[in-house]
């Protein structure tokens, strides 16, 4: 049996080697992380292989606890750690008595997917999604299309530390071949494009890779591939389309080569990044918009679920109240949104990171980049006499931030957003730059919705030792960097846990 894990173990020394090191901050609101690969960096690791094997065999605990067959699929994404990390899982699943089906390299939605394709009730995806290499972590869940969310992960993290393993015969291990072509097939199936529509595929060198321009051509499309070899160093930038830098390079391809769309997947392609035809990006909030007024001609009264980060035309765009839609602002993160479109029998979850949930007859209810790629080819292949340009501008004006995040412990993260939240509720009813505050949304963090519409939002990162800002200006850009720098960024500058911004408007 496993010994208990321990917090303290050092690298390069005997310990390291035969003992399980597990930093309880890995274990995140609806998946984990950790820093991993400590060689060559001045940060020591969070977690060992051992470390690794003691989580898998606290998964299969769990999986058995919740009594559901101990069926799991697993795969890894395309990073130099992640294959023996998921052999050391796939180590602890089985001596915790799981049938194991190894899917291997794969997209954490291609691993979803195998989950009804296979009939196994859980799943476990070695990746890091968009962190920066060096991370790595777990997607899982034991009821598809659901993944784990703030009460299993903590139940998860109550065995794993406390060493609460319980081993079980009849294990297994079954690599299972031909999945991916079988993914993209069921993706592509039945979509037939009318008219020629020039793709960028961009992938900054990760996962998506190996799967998004087979799938895009399957659909009818003509596709450029952009960074589409499989490089884990990620030579130029790390594959996140919520990020400036990638969305930039995909502006400055479809300005060069004449495409209809850029169409942009991160490390683990469960997200889709977009620039339109004239070279602008389009946060994913508004593509969701986009689709919501497109698929509501077609499925009237339908309910759609957003994240507070989106933004607040959903509220009120004419067409989705002329074709009776729904919408429901929920927490952000795939596991919350995921969960909610489902609980909800939503058409769609759209979430401003990227993610995209399609359920019945789009999709079935988990975040699948390539699934949004098809919805926004056919939104496309609907609209002949439109641009993504021209779609974009049928909506009504805001102008939105980045998503900007500071570094904050993920010791103190949580307690700095209580202050914010505070502070923010004592603010309801006064002003804040000549507009009076109207509501104070805590759901997750605080979304402070001013009187004309513009709002601030200050939340925890589930994944990542960090905050989110976003800021939404119903008035004017430059408004909408006053809400930043003038409002959000002081506030939170009194703050001394508060680090360093990734990027700022």
């Amino acid at each position: 049996m496993l010994p208990k894990p321990r917090t303290d173990i050092a690298p390069n020394t005997l310990e390291f080697e035969i003992l399980p090191l597990v930093k309880p901050t890995g274990f995140r609101e609806y998946d984990a992380r950790w820093w991993f690969n400590g060689i060559g960096h001045e940060k020591a690791p969070e977690l060992n292989l051992t470390g690794v094997q003691a989580l898998g065999l606290g998964m299969a605990t769990l999986f058995h606890e919740l009594g559901v067959p101990p069926r799991v699929v697993t795969g890894h994404d395309f990073r130099s750690i992640s294959q023996p990390i998921k052999n050391a899982l796939s180590l602890g699943l089985i001596a915790g008595g799981c049938e194991v089906l190894d899917v291997g390299l794969a997209l954490s939605p291609m691993v979803y997917w195998s989950q009804f394709e296979l009939d196994a009730a859980c799943c476990a995806m070695v990746t890091a999604s968009h962190n920066e290499n060096g991370w790595t972590g777990v997607k899982m869940g034991a009821n598809r299309p659901l993944t784990f969310g703030p009460e299993e992960m903590g139940r998860l993290k109550e065995i794993v530390m406390n060493g609460r393993f319980v081993e079980r015969a009849g294990g297994s291990l079954t690599r299972i071949d031909g999945i991916r072509e079988k993914y993209i097939a069921a993706i592509s199936d039945g979509v037939k494009l009318s008219r020629p529509i020039r793709v960028i595929a961009a992938c900054g060198n990760g996962t998506a890779g190996a799967f998004a321009g087979g799938c895009l051509r399957a659909m009818g499309a003509e596709v450029i591939e952009m960074d589409c070899n499989l490089d884990n160093t990620f030579p130029k930038y790390n594959p996140n389309p919520e990020d400036a830098e990638m969305l930039h390079a995909m502006s400055e391809a479809v300005k060069e080569l004449g495409a209809d769309v850029a169409l942009g997947f991160d490390g683990d392609g469960d997200r889709c990044g977009v620039v339109d035809n004239t070279g602008e990006e389009i946060y994913a909030d508004k593509i969701g918009l986009m689709l919501a007024r497109d698929l509501s001609k077609n499925f009237a009264n339908a309910t759609f679920v957003v994240d507070v980060k989106s933004t607040g035309l959903y509220k009120t765009d004419p067409v989705l109240k002329a074709n009776g839609a729904t919408v429901d602002y929920y927490k952000t993160g795939h596991s919350y949104i995921k969960r909610r479109t489902n609980e909800l029998g939503a058409l769609a979850g759209f979430e401003k990171s990227g993610h995209f949930f399609f359920r019945p007859p789009i999709g079935l209810g988990y975040d699948c980049g390539l699934t949004a790629a098809k919805a926004i080819l056919e939104m496309l292949d609907r609209n002949p006499g439109k641009t993504m340009a021209d779609l974009k501008g049928e909506l009504g004006v805001a102008w939105t931030s980045l998503t900007m995040s500071p570094h904050c412990g993920d010791e103190v993260k949580y307690g700095i957003v209580d202050k914010m939240v505070a502070e923010y509720q004592a603010l309801n009813g006064t002003t804040i730059l000549g507009r009076k505050v109207v509501d104070v949304n805590t759901v997750n963090g605080a979304r402070v919705t001013l009187e004309d519409g513009s709002w601030v939002l200050v939340r925890a990162s589930s994944n990542k030792p960090e905050l989110v800002v976003v800021v939404e200006s119903m008035a004017s850009e430059a408004d909408m960097k006053d809400l930043f720098h003038k409002e959000v960024k002081p506030r939170l500058g009194k703050h001394a846990e508060v680090g360093a911004y990734n990027q700022e408007i």
